[in-house]
Parts: structure tokens; C-alpha cells; sequence
């Protein structure tokens, strides 16, 4: 046999495999055996490199890390899905669609498919002639980020869409955009936390998190060693152009037959009845999968009359979420203690005798604030009513009266911050406790959790326990002391885990500490927002942030800014303008600033030029961009618009004052041109600029 015909051989076998394994879940050979097949593969590709092609299964893994992700426009937005929590609402949803439908009462009842809702990260591929050339993330709906390379090494996906032998089901010749959810098994998920422990890593809190902060790892290796899998529920073709199938349900058999996988538990249903019965058997029967659901997603089985029902701006009207109620277990309240948060808010939390809720213990559960434990009557001791909110969230719902036992005392809130021990106070117009001990050791290790998070200067590791070390051993008393570490400091501190209810301690050792010596390193060429969120300013969120660093630029100009200048800039209102000059007013906070500079941190965006802002001529346009433009990067033009004042949109309306257009503009240049919208090119918008 020739090489090229014997990697074909190979890589059709190792196909076959990866899809018995990672879509049907019924190997047919054993792990060495699909390992010897891949090494004799790569070993004939390293012979006949010219025979490497982008599909093969050796091309999975990426090389280095990417340096970020481009955010891409999907084929059509993705819309979000209105939730059902009962089964009235699901009887509410079937008569707005027969009545959307324009039925007759004495009408058939309509049939639709229900699908397991998969608790993951939405994603978007691009197939073209069969071949995988695209993955993006669901991003606002109307743009995603770029997740290629890490879409590729999820061995769920294939590389190349299976051609079945019926060819009724033949791939389309051209691009086709296949929706769906990646996912963490549970399986996976206990693994990857049991590593992320060892490592000295920050826990993610459930699956669907671990799967998102995954997608959007810059290193596809480390994408491949956590084991992601997917489903796929939905096909959508370019404007215009006929969709394959007359129904959902012969679409999802059409997903499946290319090779790609569909949640096999999927339900073709005549009528609400049939629905309710599919929901409640799945209520309990959900526990026995080995991935999370929190719902069922409802959809009309014929898509003639889905293109006649159509959506509004969030929701398509044939389609629904059907949410689980929220599981619920009673068990001891053995004492109510206090939070002390980064802003020295101080919140109760109730400590509980551990139960098992929706497949996870609970020992612990959010109680909100004073007001509300007296008005629920909560007191420690009382046997108590948990559920997962969403499941997801712990919280008390109340106290089991009939079973009180006498003599239980009301709770009080402390008069006293149990971190520092100062006085803790609360405005009359609020209903939080407040320690305002800039300095308490409660505060700082907060701040600095929050100073480290991913939306803000985003260094990865700086988690709870390695915090912990940092401050009790006085090596960091602010922010600026992060930047003073070494690794040697780092890698003598000691952080300890919960595993099996024993207490573990590790030392953090040198290889952990030069990771967390290097991101922290890296922290200091971020954009100056993320400093600006990271700082803890009250009422700064991502998108104040965002708004003051594009206005300003730099924090120097910043701290000269008066509260009406502040005001001035969008997203930013009186409360906030306030805020951010009480905090640039302090003393202490100033002097933290400069300790930030001195130790390198970036205070000036790369765009500012340190003078004064300039010429703001869009100030108060609204623009929309569609299309591909000859010179600028969708980000390069959305740049320009914000630098000078105006805001970008993602969607055309009676508000937007400029639709700048460029090649395969879509459906955005038609609704701009029904609307009377004024429509530019690439040209025209330099001009309006003055081409700076």
C-alpha cells in the first residue's frame, strides 16, 4: 500500500474510534491499541509531511498558546431562551404558540422535540465542504470569541464530518454553521479540581464554570488534558438558502449521521401532556447522567411554522426552557457567623450539619443580611430549609417551626468586626454592616482576591489559602506587595485543602511559586481598566471601568479629573462620579497609586498620548458595524468610534446614526436600508474622523 493511501487507512480507523469512543461511549478497541494507531499515523506524516493535512487527528493539539481571542459575527444571532418553572407556564407557552399560529381551538396539538438542557458553554461551528474551519463562543449573541484551536482538541468534535450513505443526509457543499454545548462530565470535573488543588489552584465552583474558564484557556494543551466534551442540537444556513430538514427532529438525526454528537435522550412529542411527562420523568431521573442538566429545552418540531412565529429581540417565540424545581432538604443550623467582604460589608451566613442537595453537600448558606433573618424567624439551632437557587446557590428558605425547640434565642449581629475588632456601623439608608478598617486582615484578603480575579488583573492561582499565607506572614499588606514577591518567598509559604474531611497541608514549593512570580509579572502591562476594576473603587464594575479608561486613558489624567469632568463620560453617573473622587481623594489611596507605579504597573493605556482627551466629533453617535472592512479590524474601527467619543452597538435601530458597512454586510444592511439609517464604508468613516 502507497503512504497516501495508508494515512488515509489510518486516519479513517482512528476516526471510526474516536467517534465510538468520545460520541457513542462504546470503545471498540482499548486505549493502547488507539494509541498505536495514532503513533503509527504521526510516525508516516513525519515521513510524508506534505501529506499532513488540517483534518488529520494529529493535528488536534496546538502548538504554542494563542495570544488572545478575535470575536467573530455568527450566521445569525444567538438568541437566549425564556424560562418555564412549571407546568402551567409550560400549558401558557403551547397556547401562545397555537394562538402566534393563528389554530383553531379543536387544532391537532402540535408537536415539538425535547432535549436534555445541557449545563455548559454555548458554541458555533463552521464546517465548510465537511471540513471543521471554525468554533466560536455564544460572546453577546451577535459576536463570540474565536475558540478554534481550542474547539479542535475536544475529541468529541470531529475534524471532518462523517459523508453517510444515505444520500439524503449528504454534507452540504458549502459552509454550515452547527451549534451547540460544550461540556465537563462530572467525572472530568472532580478530576480537574483534584488538580487544580494540588496545584495550590483556586477550585471552580461547578461544571458549567469549569467549562467556560476552560474555552477560554490560551493554551490548547491544556484545553486537551481536561477532557472536554459536546453536544450538538441546532443547524443554521446562510440567509436565503433553504434549511436541509422540514423538521428539528430530522435535523438532529441529520447532526448525528455527519458524526457529530447529539444528546441521545432527545423526545419527539405530540402535545403539552406529552411534554409534562417528558419533564417530570427527567425531574429525578437526571441524577443517574454522568453531566448536569438543569432543564429541558422545549422547541417547535416544525420549522415552516418557526419562521412564522419568528422571535422577538431576546427569545425566538417557538422555543422554551423548562427549569427543574430547585431541590430542597431540611437539616441544623448550628450557628449563625458573619462575612467580612472587600468592601468591609459584613453579611451572616448560615453554618450547617452537612446535607446532600442536588448531588453535592452543603455545610454552608447564604443568609443575606440582619433584616432578613429576623423577618424569617432563622435562629441558630432551628431545623431549616435549604434548596440550591438555580441549582447552583444554597440559601436558607426558613426555619421548620413545629419542630423548634424551646428556648431558642433570636440572633443578634455582632457590634464588632470579628477580623479586627472595630465598630461596625450602618447608615440609615442601607440595610449592610460595615467594618471600615481600611487595614482589617478580612478586607485586605478579599481585596486582594478580588484584585487577582480573572475580571480584574486577572492572575491566575492567587486563591484563598495562598492568600491567606501571604498576609498572615506579612509579606503583603496592599496590592503594590504582590509585585514585590519573590519566588523563593512564595514557594516557603504553605497552603492547606479540605480533601476527604482531613486537612491536607502542602508547601507551595519553587515550580508553583515561578508560575505565580510570572503571572503576576505579566499583571502589570494590563489595560488600565482592569487596574481600575481591580482597585475596589464602590460602584466600579467592569463597565465603568471600561468607560473611564477609554475616555481618559491614563490614570494620571484620571486622578486630575474634577466629579463634573467624570460626569461627563458615558456609563458614568453622579453616584459613581463621587465614588471614584472620594476614593482618588484619600490619602491612603493615593499613596498606594504611586506605590504601584514604583513598582511598574501600567497607569497609561498604549492608545494615550498623556495630553489632554482629544476631539470627541462622535460624541452622542451611535454606530453599527457589519461586514468585513478593506483596512480595519472589526476591534481597530470599534476603537477608533469609542476613542472619539462614540459608542458602538451591536444590533441597527431608530437610534443608531451610522451603519459603516463592508464586504457581506448580511442582514444588518438590509435593516439599516428598511430603517433609513444613513450607511458608510470604510472611507467614508476615516473622513467623518478627519482620518486620525
Amino acid at each position: 500500500m502507497d503512504p497516501a493511501s495508508e494515512i488515509a487507512s489510518l486516519r479513517e480507523r482512528i476516526r471510526h474510534h474516536e467517534h465510538c469512543y468520545y460520541v457513542l461511549d462504546s470503545p471498540e478497541i482499548t486505549d493502547a491499541e488507539y494509541d498505536r494507531l495514532l503513533t503509527a499515523l504521526e510516525a508516516l506524516e513525519a515521513a510524508h509531511p506534505d501529506l499532513i493535512t488540517p483534518e488529520s487527528p494529529t493535528q488536534r493539539v496546538g502548538g504554542t498558546p494563542a495570544a488572545g481571542f478575535e470575536t467573530i459575527a455568527h450566521l445569525a444571532p444567538m438568541l437566549s431562551l425564556e424560562n418555564a418553572y412549571s407546568g402551567d407556564e409550560l400549558r401558557e407557552f403551547d397556547g401562545r404558540v397555537r394562538r402566534g399560529l393563528e389554530l383553531a381551538a379543536d387544532a391537532p396539538a402540535l408537536a415539538y422535540v425535547a432535549e436534555l438542557k445541557i449545563d455548559g458553554l454555548s458554541l458555533a461551528l463552521t464546517y465548510d465542504n465537511g471540513r471543521l474551519v471554525r468554533g466560536v463562543t455564544r460572546g453577546d449573541g451577535i459576536r463570540g470569541e474565536d475558540v478554534t484551536s481550542n474547539v479542535r482538541v475536544i475529541k468529541a468534535i470531529p475534524l471532518m464530518l462523517i459523508e453517510p450513505l444515505a444520500s439524503a443526509r449528504a454534507r452540504p457543499a458549502g459552509p454550515i454553521e452547527i451549534r451547540g454545548e460544550a461540556f465537563l462530565s462530572r467525572q472530568a470535573f472532580d478530576r480537574v479540581n483534584r488538580e487544580r488543588e494540588d496545584a495550590g489552584e483556586p477550585l471552580f465552583a461547578n461544571p458549567r464554570n469549569a467549562a467556560a474558564g476552560t474555552m477560554r484557556t490560551l493554551d490548547p494543551k491544556a484545553v486537551s488534558r481536561r477532557g472536554l466534551s459536546a453536544f450538538f442540537y441546532q443547524m443554521v444556513v446562510s440567509p436565503g438558502v433553504a434549511a436541509l430538514d422540514p423538521s428539528h427532529a430530522g435535523a438532529l438525526e441529520r447532526i448525528a449521521s455527519w458524526g457529530l454528537p447529539v444528546e441521545p435522550h432527545w423526545e419527539r412529542c405530540d402535545g403539552v401532556d406529552a411534554l409534562l411527562a417528558f419533564c417530570a420523568r427527567w425531574a429525578t431521573a437526571r441524577a443517574a447522567l454522568p453531566f448536569d442538566t438543569d432543564g429541558i429545552v422545549i422547541k417547535l418540531d416544525d420549522l415552516a411554522l418557526r419562521e412564522r412565529l419568528g422571535a422577538t429581540a431576546k427569545f425566538p417565540r417557538w422555543a422554551i426552557a423548562y427549569k427543574f424545581p430547585a431541590e430542597r432538604a431540611t437539616t441544623r443550623l448550628k450557628s449563625i457567623e458573619v462575612n467580612v467582604g472587600r468592601t468591609g460589608a459584613v453579611t451572616p451566613y448560615a453554618v450547617l450539619e452537612p446535607v446532600l442537595v442536588s448531588g453535592s453537600t452543603i455545610q454552608m448558606a447564604t443568609l443575606h443580611n440582619e433584616q432578613e433573618i429576623a423577618r424569617r424567624d432563622i435562629r441558630p439551632g432551628d431545623l431549616v430549609e435549604i434548596e440550591k437557587g438555580g441549582d447552583v446557590i444554597p440559601k436558607v428558605i426558613g426555619p421548620v417551626l413545629d419542630q423548634r425547640p424551646k428556648n431558642l434565642r433570636r440572633w443578634i449581629m455582632p457590634g464588632e468586626c470579628p477580623s479586627c475588632g472595630s465598630a461596625l456601623t450602618k447608615p440609615q439608608e442601607e440595610v449592610v454592616w460595615r467594618c471600615e478598617n481600611a487595614s482589617c486582615p478580612a478586607r485586605l484578603r478579599r481585596s486582594l482576591e478580588h484584585f487577582a480575579s480573572r475580571r480584574a488583573m486577572n492572575i491566575e492561582g492567587l486563591g484563598e489559602s495562598l492568600t491567606d499565607q501571604l498576609i498572615s506572614s506579612g509579606l503583603v499588606n496592599d496590592f503594590s506587595d504582590l509585585y514585590r514577591l519573590t519566588v523563593d518567598q512564595i514557594a516557603a509559604l504553605s497552603t492547606t485543602s479540605e480533601k476527604d474531611g482531613k486537612s491536607i497541608t502542602r508547601r507551595v514549593g519553587e515550580k508553583v511559586a515561578a508560575k505565580r512570580v510570572a503571572e503576576i509579572e505579566r499583571s502589570k502591562t494590563n489595560e488600565i481598566w482592569r487596574l481600575l476594576h481591580a482597585l475596589g473603587i464602590r460602584h466600579i464594575g467592569e463597565g465603568s471601568a471600561q468607560a473611564l479608561a477609554r475616555h481618559f486613558a491614563s490614570i494620571p489624567r484620571l486622578r486630575e479629573a474634577s466629579a463634573a469632568e467624570l460626569e461627563q463620560v458615558r456609563d458614568v453617573g453622579p453616584v459613581v462620579a463621587r465614588a471614584v473622587r472620594a476614593f482618588l481623594d484619600e490619602p491612603r489611596n493615593q499613596a498606594l497609586i504611586d506605590r504601584l507605579v514604583a513598582v511598574g504597573v501600567r497607569m497609561v493605556d498604549a492608545t494615550s498620548s498623556q495630553g489632554p482627551p482629544g476631539p470627541q466629533p462622535f460624541a452622542g453617535m451611535t454606530f453599527v458595524i457589519t461586514g468585513t472592512l478593506p483596512s480595519l479590524s472589526r476591534e481597530a474601527a470599534t476603537a477608533l468610534i469609542t476613542r472619539l467619543g462614540g459608542k458602538v452597538s451591536g444590533s441597527v435601530s431608530r437610534k443608531t446614526s451610522y451603519l459603516v458597512a463592508g464586504d457581506e454586510a448580511g442582514s444588518k444592511l438590509q435593516k439599516a436600508q428598511e430603517l433609513g439609517i444613513e450607511i458608510i464604508d470604510e472611507q467614508a468613516l476615516r473622513a467623518l474622523a478627519g482620518d486620525l
